[in-house]
């Protein structure tokens, strides 16, 4: 298969020939998935939110979040529910937090039903609340903690101090008084400053006093994925993988479809092209049995492959290239000119040509047409014939097969003369008199039947 595989009319011919076949495989993968969603039971998942406030890194808030998942917030929570059954361990894997803007923590718990989802992650979050001010608190130093204490003492009488100097200043508007009072001024502003600074590194700072900003929401539907997600989901696994199933054996086909290709195989040459119209039902190949019957079922047994068939011309411009390939034939063959044309079994094509050629040769060369099986090749031995002219189809038969043909005739004593294609065509509405196609019945000879060896 060439690069055209890839091209999306490739794809369109695969689903009108393949549409059946595709849509029984659509609907085992939406079984699957609804046999997938029956295994894993719907889940329900809600965040409740934390906030820090005060100024936090980035690395801090990891942090945080590690700390929110770790296992002695989760055993709290377990042991603060109380679920029969389920352990912090179990938890653990239910329960996740992420960083989000302006210093919030999210904390996502997952449960089988909508009000545990809820329960699960609004007591992670007041645990992971309470942890973390204990941590605050227990590395906390006594001593000091004192000492800052007695520092913001220490600020708070010098504030005092700086109000009785500033009062007690001369109150005339004298240079010295108005600069006193000036610097005065500034030093309760950076007093002040000072104990802005103090409170915020104090052990009873902001980053300690995180709060839980309200209840989680009640989740109103299953955490992805759904069971419909899944149907659907599986639906569209096996119709793309029957696609590129398709594409793939196509690519790597080794059936023959250009005409040198197929004259090195068969060594010897094209004497033409003819035309052969019918409907889709003239492409299938013959078969019986149960097989048959599930791949006609299946739209399997006409190859999708196959370019849509061209509209051709009416009959007698259809015939005028039968009559070219028999006047070649009477040009090259001495005579009396007999020759066996020998046809590919299963390649419907290639026999409603042949039969064509017989109708249209006559007496002049005589044509005898046989089917030659390309699993066991077999053709019959000489008589008067001149040669074998070789009838088929482009794009249904592979080099080796081609060559197991030739070297069939070649063990039976005939030359390949040369070589026939045949390409399906749609006929047109409204034809020209004459002959039809399957005017004339050949005389078919099966291949076993006649004496040769086989390859």
């Amino acid at each position: 298969m060439n690069d055209d595989t890839i091209r999306l009319v490739t794809i369109g011919r695969i689903i009108r020939r393949r549409w059946r076949l595709l849509t029984i495989l659509a609907v085992v993968g939406a079984l699957v998935g609804y046999g997938t969603s029956l295994l894993f039971p719907p889940r329900y998942t809600t965040s409740a939110s934390v906030l820090l406030p005060g100024a936090w890194e980035e690395r801090e808030l990891l942090t945080q979040t590690e700390v929110a998942t770790s296992s002695v917030v989760i055993d709290r929570a377990a042991a603060t529910l109380h679920w029969h059954g389920v352990s912090g361990r179990e938890l653990q894997d239910q329960v996740s937090a992420k960083a989000a803007d302006g210093n919030i923590i999210k904390i996502s718990g997952t449960a089988d039903t909508p009000e545990r989802a809820q329960q699960l992650s609004d007591q992670v979050a007041r645990q992971f609340v309470t942890f973390a001010a204990r941590i605050v608190d227990d590395n906390t130093d006594p001593e000091a903690a004192a000492q800052l204490e007695a520092l913001q003492q220490m600020v708070v009488q010098t504030n005092r101090r700086i109000t009785d100097l500033a009062d007690a200043a001369d109150p005339g508007q004298t240079v010295e008084s108005v600069q006193t009072r000036t610097e005065l001024e500034k030093l309760r502003t950076s007093l002040q400053e000072a104990i802005t600074k103090l409170d915020q590194a104090g052990p009873t700072a902001n980053k300690a006093n995180m709060v839980v900003m309200g209840s989680a929401a009640r989740p109103a539907g299953e955490a992805p994925p759904t069971r419909v997600q899944l149907v659907v989901g599986g639906a569209l696994l096996f119709f793309l993988l029957a696609v590129i199933g398709h594409l793939t054996a196509a690519r790597v086909s080794r059936r023959l479809r250009t005409q040198p290709e197929i004259a090195a195989a068969l060594g010897s040459a094209l004497l033409g092209t003819v035309d052969v119209p019918g409907a889709r039902s003239a492409y299938r190949p013959e078969g019986r049995g149960p097989r048959a019957l599930i791949r006609r079922l299946l739209g399997v047994d006409v190859r999708w492959d196959i370019p849509t068939p061209q509209t051709s011309g009416d009959e007698a411009s259809r015939q005028i290239r039968y009559r070219r390939v028999c006047a070649r034939l009477r040009d090259q063959l001495p005579a009396p000119r007999r020759l066996l044309v020998v046809v590919p079994d299963g390649d419907e094509i290639a026999r409603r040509a042949a039969g064509q050629l017989v109708s249209e040769a006559g007496n002049d060369p005589m044509l005898r047409v046989v089917g030659v099986s390309v699993s066991q090749p077999l053709v019959p031995d000489r008589d008067n014939e001149s040669g074998a002219l070789v009838v088929l189809s482009a794009g249904a038969w592979t080099a080796v097969e081609l060559a197991g043909i030739a070297e069939a005739c070649a063990d039976a004593k005939h030359e390949v003369v040369g070589i026939v294609l045949a390409g399906p065509v749609r006929a047109r509405a409204t034809q020209s008199a004459g002959r039809p196609p399957d005017a004339a019945t050949p005389v078919l000879a099966v291949g076993n039947d006649g004496k040769g060896s086989s390859r």
